[in-house]
Parts: structure tokens; sequence; C-alpha cells
């Protein structure tokens, strides 16, 4: 069976303490639960989470939708930006099974990262090594003002902004996120795969895409 790895790059420092982690974990928990609902999603989704603050740590190694577990989160430390970019290439590196001869391997990966601030670490370093992974489509979302679109650009075309990190601003994004993976797990189901932004369902009122 081909999967639809799904990696999830969360900001989990200092400053997202208080309502927003606890938003991201309903997030995280609502996502789950409504692939799980999924046929599509059911069948090929599998999904990972890397978490970074002064350190970046992957909390759920790429695992299947029935035996996902919410991960503790906890928010601290500064935005360890390019050692979780780092990370997330060396996973996708080892984790995502390549096509051989004999068989086809998974399909691109699809990541989703979500910042409320500015990078503190060599953040360009880890980019150079992410942009040497194969993955498919990079959605980078700025949660708030404080976030940094300059630096998301630089990661991939499609940036989407949120005007505040309140729970509802940041549930509605992974509403999104969890629509969008379905819409790529009915992608590959017929043998394409999401390229581009406009092939995901359109953002909520409370996401902005950056143009």
């Amino acid at each position: 069976m081909r999967r639809l790895p799904v990696y999830l790059v969360l900001d989990t420092s200092g400053s997202m303490s208080g309502e927003p982690i606890e938003a991201v974990k309903v997030g995280v928990q609502a996502l789950v639960s409504a692939l799980r609902a999924d046929p599509y999603a059911l069948e090929t989704v599998f999904l990972s989470v890397i978490s970074f603050g002064s350190q970046a740590n992957q909390t759920v190694p790429l695992t299947e939708l029935m035996a996902f577990q919410m991960p503790e989160l906890k928010a601290s430390g500064s935005t360890s930006l390019g050692e979780a970019l780092a990370l997330a290439a060396d996973r996708i590196g080892t984790e995502v099974q390549k096509t051989t001869t004999d068989s086809k391997g998974d399909w691109k990966p699809l990541v989703f990262l979500m910042t409320d601030g500015g990078p503190t670490d060599d953040w360009r370093k880890g980019l150079a090594k992410f942009k040497g992974a194969k993955t498919g489509m990079v959605v980078a979302c700025a949660a708030g003002s404080a976030a940094d679109t300059t630096v998301l650009r630089e990661i991939t075309e499609s940036v989407v902004q949120l005007d505040t990190t309140d729970s509802s601003a940041i549930r509605a994004f992974f509403k999104w996120v969890s629509a969008s993976v379905a819409v790529g797990s009915q992608k590959v189901d017929g043998g394409g795969e999401v390229k581009t932004i406009q092939e995901l369902p359109p953002p909520p009122a409370e996401i902005n895409v950056v143009a």
C-alpha cells in the first residue's frame, strides 16, 4: 500500500503557552478524529508530529491514524525552526518509503508548518537540508502578528496567516488542514497528488493566504 505521509511541524516555544498551545492540542485531536472518519484518509494517511521550542523533537513518528496517540505538547523556550526543518528532512528521509524497481514507494509527504514567531537559530542551515528532502506540498502558517512571513516565504510558496493565536483561529487552521489532507488522500486514491494551494479547500475567514 502506498501511504500518504503527513508531517505536522508545530511551534511549541514559550510564546505559545496558555491558550495557543491548548488550541493546538484540540486542533490536532480534531484533525485526527476527522481523518479517522474519512475512508480515503483512513486507508492512506500516516501522521507524524514534530514540535520545536529550544529543541526540535519528533513527538510522534509516522503512524497510521488508528494507532495515533496524542503527544504531550508543552510550550517553552525559544524557536528552533532550523532544527525542526532539518529534523523533518531527516525523518522524511528515513520514514518515507522510496520507489524501487520492484514497488512504488509512498506518495510525497504533505508538510504543514505552524509558527507564531521568528526563528532563533540558524534556520537557513536547516532550510538547506529541508530543501533537499523529497516533499510534496508544504504549507506554512504564520500564527499571529509576530510570525515572520518573510522567512516562511523562503521555505514554501504556500504561506497562510492567522491574525491572532486565539483558540478559534488555531482550531480553524487545523480544521482546514484536515480538509486539505482529506483532499490529498482522495487525489492519491485517483493516482494524483496535490501540488498547489489552489487545489486545497478554500480556507475559512480566519486564514489569509499570503500572496
